[in-house]
């Protein structure tokens, strides 16, 4: 039997509240469970004692008859100390599309011919007049 240590939705509409539960992976989520181990709202501050609680001791014990933590419990066992803290893949949900970047691409060379053309003028009126005060002083 494939254990594992999850979280169970409670709470009405919009105000969730979660029981840490260990339970077989092929029940549902809110449905049947094992063991009750705690329990998460993260509707409290997040400095907030009350926000969450766990049975140390039991989750240790059902770690050790081979339960698996979820990602988001494994992070609250990792904060208490239960277990280490493992390194995770930065997943790509945070970069941007296809089309963002080549719009973002298109904005930085607009930007580049903006700054070179703001740049061009400038420079041409700076040296017209060096040269004619060296013409004028040659002509002297």
């Amino acid at each position: 039997m494939a254990m594992k240590i999850r979280l169970a939705r409670g709470g009405s509409k919009k105000r969730p509240f979660y029981r840490i539960v260990a339970a077989d992976s092929r029940m549902p989520r809110d449905g049947r469970f094992i063991e009750k181990l705690g329990t998460y709202n993260p509707l409290l501050p997040k400095d907030s004692e009350d926000r969450i609680k766990m049975d140390i001791d039991r989750v240790k014990h059902w770690l050790e008859q081979g339960a698996q933590p979820t990602d988001r419990v494994s992070r609250f066992l990792e904060a208490a100390g239960v277990i280490e803290k493992k390194e995770r893949a930065n997943l790509k949900k945070g970069e941007p599309g296809a089309k963002a970047k080549e719009r973002a691409e298109e904005k930085a060379a607009k930007a580049a011919e903006a700054a070179e053309a703001a740049a061009a003028p400038a420079e041409e009126p700076a040296e017209a007049p060096a040269e004619e005060a060296a013409s004028e002083e040659t002509a002297e």
